[in-house]
Formats: structure tokens, sequence, C-alpha cells
């Protein structure tokens, strides 16, 4: 049958058009994947190949291989540091973990809230001795000084002690009774003791603290904050002598008698360089301590705590992960502005 002119036209021109996709098409080199291949073939593509036109560019890569995939421009490469939420994991009604070596928060609740102190005070009372009395000078004990609820070493008013049994007495069995007799040796009594206390305190960058017993056994108007607490012992463990005393598990008095430490952590957390515990039924648990590991020093004030042991552990772990990665990220800052 003969077509007519105009059908004839169309059909040529249908023609070059489909002539003209399948050039376009074997251009491009599209590969067709045989039902049998193992491995996609290699396709040549119009990909970037440099790194500063990999923007907004995703490949898949060759099976087997994610690094493709992986990489994103403009992201960090550091791996971010995964942290959990400490303030769920701790019963402390106060808390501050400091850089020991700065003196900068790393992470407080509220630090500032005034508390009584508890037992967590006599680092002030042991520091005192230690440096108002030689460590074998004789202190003798009045009946209010033996009469001190526990905890105690029992000291009897007819003995004369050694000043370096009774501070480790303080530091390390939290001894009432041996508080009481360091501090009526030195001030002249109790009340006048408190006082060098408080202005001890301030001069060591505690400006919320207030002492009315040697002990820390509770008393209206004492008081001291997690803040305090963290920065009189940060203080007080620069002094070799108070530190080396903090840092012993044990001690055999001069007259035979074994102090035991009732700082747990120190055989319980790892990198634990000494600490003061503190119990009373108004302050609850109270603890104060320094711990260093690779990386560095941090302290750990806690108050009001019902479960001590377990919020110091997680509060240590917690630190020393928050230290590094401001560490990282000051760092990345350094490095960035150096390239800028």
């Amino acid at each position: 049958m003969k077509l007519s002119f105009s059908t004839g036209r169309l059909y040529a021109l249908f023609t070059i058009l489909f002539l003209s996709c399948a050039l376009q098409v074997q251009a491009a080199r599209i590969p067709v994947l045989d039902v049998t291949a193992k491995h996609r073939p290699q396709v040549t593509t119009t990909a970037p190949a440099t790194d500063q036109n990999l923007t907004g560019w995703i490949s898949l890569g060759d099976r087997g291989r994610i690094t493709a995939v992986k990489r994103r421009v403009g992201k960090s490469a550091a791996k971010a540091t995964y942290l959990p939420n400490i303030r769920k994991k701790i019963t402390s009604k106060s808390v501050i973990i400091m850089d020991a070596e700065t003196g900068d928060t790393i992470f407080s609740k509220a630090p500032d809230n005034p508390r009584q102190p508890a037992s967590t005070i006599k680092v002030l009372t042991g520091m005192i001795a230690i440096k108002s009395l030689d460590r074998n000078e004789t202190v003798g004990v009045s009946r209010h000084a033996s009469g001190m609820p526990r905890s105690k070493i029992y000291l009897d008013t007819k003995k004369q002690y050694k000043a370096d049994d009774l501070i480790n007495a303080v530091l390390l069995a939290s001894a009432n009774d041996a508080s009481v007799a360091l501090a009526e040796k030195i001030a002249g009594s109790e009340e006048n003791f408190a006082r060098m206390m408080t202005l001890r305190a301030k001069l060591w960058g505690a400006k919320n603290t207030i002492c009315r017993t040697a002990s820390g056994l509770t008393a209206k108007g004492q008081q001291s904050t997690a803040r305090d607490l963290a920065t009189i012992f940060r203080y007080l463990m620069e002094n070799e002598n108070f530190a080396r005393r903090m840092q012993k598990t044990k001690v055999t008095t001069s007259y035979g008698k074994t102090l035991r430490n009732h700082n747990k952590a120190l055989w319980r957390v790892k990198g634990a360089n000494g600490g003061k515990t503190g119990y009373t039924a108004a302050a609850r648990q109270t603890y104060v301590g320094k711990f260093t590991r690779e990386g560095g020093s941090i302290i750990v004030a806690i108050m009001g705590s019902e479960t001590m042991w377990s919020d110091v552990k997680n509060l240590v772990e917690y630190g020393f992960q928050r230290k590094q990665q401001i560490a990282r990220t000051q760092m990345e800052k350094t490095r960035v502005a150096q390239a800028d």
C-alpha cells in the first residue's frame, strides 16, 4: 500500500527521533547486568575526582567497602563520646566535679546550696593541726573531748597522746574525740577553734562555709557547700604532708592501735588519691575526694547522698569522660583557629 506524502514524512520523522534516542543511550554506556554476575560492572561516571568536589556526592563504593558511605564532608573525624545522664544516676542533693589543675567546674548540681557538712569538715581540723603542732607534741584529753559520740577512738582523759596520732585519727578514722582534743590544744576551746576553721576556710577559697564544731557534728548555723568542700580539698591536697596521710588505707599509732581509713574509694575506685567521708542524720552522706588518671585530676564533692559510694563511682567515671571531651573540643578549636 502506498503511503501518502504527509504520512511518509511523519514516518521519516519518527525514524529519525528513534535513532537519535538510541545514539544517546549508546553514548551514556549504560551497563546491563548479567543474571549470573557476582559483582557490578565498572561504570565510567562523571563523579568528582577531588575532595573539594565531594560535597553533595554520595557513592556506595565497591562491594565490601563502606568508606565512602561513612565519609561526610564538613563533619569532624573525631568520634563523639557518649555521656550518660549523670543526674539520673545519683541521689546526692548537691554535687560538683572540679578540675583539680584549673579549678574549673566540669559538672555541678546545686553546688552552692548550704548544707550540714558532717565529718568532711574535719579536713580543716586536720590541716590546721598539721600547721599548728609538731608531730611529736603531746595532747591532753578533756572530759568534753572524751565524751564525744562515735565515731571515736576512745581517748583516755588520764593519758597524753602524740599530735601525729590524733591527726591520723581525725583524717582516717574520723574520730570526733581526737578532733576536739586537737581543737582544745590549739585554740583553748572548741568554740574558738571553730572560728579559726571558718577563717581558714575563707582564706583557702571557701566563701560560704561556717564552722561551729571541730568534728562536723550537726550544729545550728554550721554549713558548707559542695563547691566549698571541693575548693578546700583541692588546696589541701597540694600540701605533701596532708596528701600523704590521706592516701593511707591504715596506720598504726605510736601506742599500737590500728586506724583504718573510712575512705573506701581508695580500693574501690580507680585513681583515688585521698578523700574524706561524713554522715549525720541531718547531713546524710557527704564526701570529698581527689582522683587522678591519665589526662589529669579531678575533685569530687557530694552532699545529701543516700547512695554515697555508687554516686562517687558514677561521678568519677563521668568526670574523666567529660574532662577528655572538653580537652578534645579545645584542641579542635585551637586547630581550626590556627588553620584560619
